[in-house]
């Protein structure tokens, strides 16, 4: 599978690229420089999961979209839960793990109402979440549903170019990589990688050995959620 910038030609990827750095750089310093760059939370869960896994996944992420997709951005390594009141700073949040993930009937409502009102959620599957994630994504959201999202889909091609959709970093159960997706009101509020593992392959190279083409595929398809989510 073959992963490039994809020509930038088409007049709505422009506007798309302009929009991410009008967002990021909304509050500036008195220089003109974004004050507040780009970053993402790791949301904290209840459960036996282990929340806190991928410790360099998204200091790496975050550096390459700068480097490679010129996002002012900046890791804070920040945990956040459902009930901080900081939640609402950050309109992208990430989630991983092996285990159990439990959420309480306040955490879900503050979720709710989080994605709702323009926050994103990205939840990646470490290997073990995905019996309780869908789980709870169905008590979140009873009345959505989480779809598999095509391989047509501008997730998959907003700057990079995966024609056949989720790279696949590691083996797992031997599945293909998905991609799913819960919408509200046609908006994508929640996307779930799926027998794919992109968090591992951010990490260091020292802490999975993941291959450079494996690496480079999980960085990128990373940057095109972080593209995706602040312009939609």
């Amino acid at each position: 599978m073959r992963h490039g910038f994809m020509m930038i030609s088409n007049w709505k990827i422009i506007v798309a690229f302009l929009a991410i750095l009008v967002l990021v750089a909304s509050a500036t310093a008195g220089d003109g420089k974004p004050s507040v760059p780009f970053t993402i939370a790791q949301l904290k869960y209840s459960g036996s999961g282990d929340w806190y896994a991928d410790h360099s996944a998204l200091e790496n992420l975050l550096d390459f979209a700068k480097k490679n997709a010129g996002i002012p951005a900046l890791s804070t390594g920040k945990y956040v839960e459902p009930t901080d009141d900081d939640l609402f700073n950050y309109p992208y949040i990430f989630m991983a793990g092996h285990g159990d993930i439990r959420f309480s009937d306040n955490d879900l409502e503050r979720l709710r109402n989080y994605l709702t009102n323009g926050g994103f959620l990205h939840a990646d599957d470490d290997y073990g979440m995905d019996k309780s994630f869908r789980r709870e994504m169905k008590r979140l959201f009873p009345d959505k549903e989480l779809v598999e999202l095509p391989f047509d889909h501008d997730i998959y091609h907003c700057f990079f170019d995966f024609p056949m959709g989720l790279p696949k970093i590691h083996e797992h159960d031997n599945k293909p990589a998905q991609g799913f997706g819960i919408f509200d009101k046609g908006r994508l509020i929640v996307f779930y990688s799926y027998e794919c593992d992109l968090g591992d392959g951010w990490e260091d190279y020292e802490v999975h050995k993941d291959p450079p083409e494996k690496h480079k595929a999980a960085l990128e398809m990373g940057t095109n959620i972080i593209v995706y989510a602040m312009t939609h």
